[in-house]
């Protein structure tokens, strides 16, 4: 692949960097990366044991107690998907690159951003698929009809309604919505905003503010809605497991060629273990 555009009479000493979405989904506190372990390989899978409840009974005095066998079952998280980058500068191309911008650098880490971008696309995808359906709630608007900012609040507190019920703990909330909902919900106080809050420290990537006991982050790569809209996702990283390895980092000569070669290649899976600590909405705003 020969890089022609970047063949000019001056290079510029400046690349224009990409713009980039937050990436929301994939991070600390999102998802957890509990059984991560040592994934090398394509199909490698990660065996999770769960134990059934025991039965609380009643007990009468000088009698025999009840002793319950327990039993176990798992879940598997399989490393599901396999994506690379590679890209080609000729040794001209490089030289100019050297002597005038970053290009090999930039691209690459681009290119690093991309494989990133899929693996939070492919992560809100599980998640939406994962939610427990008695936790999945009546769509907000539609097609024709958009929601209210009031609509829009009410949802969030049938949201939090919703895990309490599943019992889910409070603390490490959060909620996913698209930068229009975000823009709704910036016309009501109710809505504590990130830059009002008084501090930044310990941010997720996307984090916007506060609202019902979620932490708020926007992203572009909310799911879409099954008839319209986006499906806004809530819950803890109590649900969705991650696992993910850069298997190969590589820049090798191109064999018949005054070329370098970089290649890169991620390999990652998820699982929605708990789908009863997800709750998820279709809004149209």
């Amino acid at each position: 692949m020969a890089i022609d555009s970047f063949i000019p009479e001056l290079w510029s000493a400046e690349i224009l960097s990409a713009l980039r979405k937050s990436l929301v989904y994939g991070q600390a506190g999102v998802v957890n990366r509990d059984y991560e372990g040592e994934i090398s390989n394509y199909g490698d899978t990660v065996r999770v044991n769960s134990v059934s409840d025991l039965t609380v009974r009643d007990y009468t005095k000088h009698t025999d107690i009840t002793v319950e066998a327990l039993t176990t079952s798992d879940q598997v998280l399989t490393i599901t998907q396999s994506k690379y980058w590679a890209f080609e500068v000729d040794d001209i191309e490089a030289r100019q690159a050297r002597n005038n911008g970053g290009l090999v650098s930039e691209v690459a880490s681009r290119a690093g951003y991309l494989l990133g971008d899929e693996a939070d696309q492919f992560l809100a995808a599980q998640m939406k698929a994962g939610v427990a359906a008695g936790n999945v709630l009546t769509a907000v608007g539609d097609g024709t009809t958009a929601a209210t900012a009031a609509q829009v609040f009410q949802t969030l507190i049938d949201l939090m309604v919703k895990l309490d019920e599943s019992n889910v703990p409070r603390s490490g909330r959060w909620v996913v919505v698209t930068p229009a909902i975000h823009g709704v919900l910036l016309t009501d106080d109710k809505f504590v905003r990130v830059d009002a809050s008084g501090t930044s420290q310990g941010l997720r990537n996307g984090m916007v503010g506060r609202a019902f006991g979620f932490d708020v982050m926007v992203s572009n790569n909310v799911p879409a809605g099954a008839v319209s809209g986006s499906t806004v996702i809530a819950g803890t990283s109590m649900a969705t497991s991650y696992a993910e390895q850069i298997a190969k980092t590589e820049a090798t000569r191109v064999e018949k060629r005054f070329a370098d070669m970089v290649k890169g290649l991620h390999l990652y899976g998820a699982k929605v273990f708990r789908g009863d600590c997800l709750a998820a909405v279709d809004v149209t705003v």
